[in-house]
């Protein structure tokens, strides 16, 4: 992950200390020493990186990727490419983690940054950004003309602002890259470690996050929500969505163009929205699923499968609006 900045990066590896460091159930022969530069996802993979798959729902992606090496299972390997090297494995998220710990060992040391500068030399590093009281920013941030930052807020090293944005008070921005025109009201939690971990027996490992959180151009986030950076893809919002207050947004979402979410809808990791879709208060939407382009789902419903383009669907689980309403006058 050449183009994160925000987390110091190890290696190269050799495939065969990589090997050694999970559990393979087969013997892998190696005809030279490969080295491997990262891990990354499946479509993101270049031929000197590892990935993995863990799961049919990305089967078509698995396809095509560019990977040299792949951690996943037996009954998964055959979607994988020929000249991909499989390794076979019990627990594959298990396998990732570790595995990201070497490239990114202090991935889990999610301390607040420690190179922060206050608002007495704030005017004189960004004369044309407006600083509220007690706000404290990092190193190499970089924040574009107009932009107003309300008061005891932080933004980390690393963290890219664009043009003409409003960031409210007591607002934390961490591991992000924010287009222009975007509006972040108080309270608002970005880029923050998400909810990841493998459970081993007695004990939960937590899984490194080493993603990003990108805001694209006009998007608005509402007072008190929170958004995860990714685990190893990024967590992205599209131009010109709208979040509402209380909003959660899982690591590795991704929610497309001119969206408009209501207050405390909760999105779980690794699911895709599209564009133009509106969702109601105090929705719900599992993990890894994809919901079209159009759809509208209603207040307090609970999605847990994909929704083709231009659907309206209601209640828990998430049915077709038609069908909600034929159940409710029986």
């Amino acid at each position: 992950m050449s183009k994160n900045h925000f987390f110091d990066k190890k290696g190269p590896f050799p495939l065969k200390e990589i090997i050694n460091s999970i559990i393979v159930k087969d013997n892998i022969s190696l005809k030279h020493d490969l080295k491997i530069y990262g891990i990354e996802t499946l479509d993101k993979a270049s031929d000197k990186d590892i990935t993995f798959l863990h799961s049919g729902k990305y089967k078509e992606i698995s396809k095509n990727t560019k990977a040299v090496a792949c951690i996943t299972t037996s009954n998964l390997a055959k979607f994988l490419p020929e000249k991909c090297i499989k390794l076979d494995v019990k627990n594959v998220l298990f396998a990732v983690t570790k595995i990201s710990k070497m490239f990114y060992p202090k991935a889990d040391n999610d301390f607040p940054d420690e190179n922060l500068a206050d608002s007495t030399i704030l005017k004189k590093l960004f004369p044309e950004v407006k600083f509220g009281n007690h706000v404290l920013i990092g190193k190499n941030v970089l924040i574009g003309k107009n932009t107003n930052i309300g008061s005891n807020t932080i933004i980390e090293s690393n963290v890219k602002i664009g043009e003409n944005c409003l960031i409210g008070s007591f607002v934390v921005i961490k591991n992000s890259l924010i287009s222009d025109n975007v509006c972040i009201q108080d309270g608002v939690k970005i880029g923050i470690k998400g909810f990841g971990f493998i459970p081993i027996k007695d004990k939960n490992i937590r899984t490194p996050h080493v993603g990003r959180v990108i805001l694209e151009d006009s998007v608005e986030i509402g007072s008190n929500s929170t958004i995860d950076r990714g685990s190893y893809a990024d967590t992205i919002i599209g131009k010109n969505t709208f979040l509402d207050n209380q909003v959660h947004v899982a690591h590795n979402v991704k929610i497309g163009k001119n969206c408009m979410i209501a207050g405390q809808v909760g999105f779980a990791g690794s699911s895709i929205i599209g564009d133009n879709v509106v969702i109601g208060g105090q929705a719900g939407v599992s993990g890894h699923l994809k919901i079209g382009n159009n759809v509208k789902i209603g207040g307090g419903s609970g999605v847990i499968t994909n929704i083709s383009d231009n659907q309206q669907v209601m209640g828990y689980p998430a049915v077709p609006l038609k069908d909600f309403v034929k159940q409710r006058k029986k």
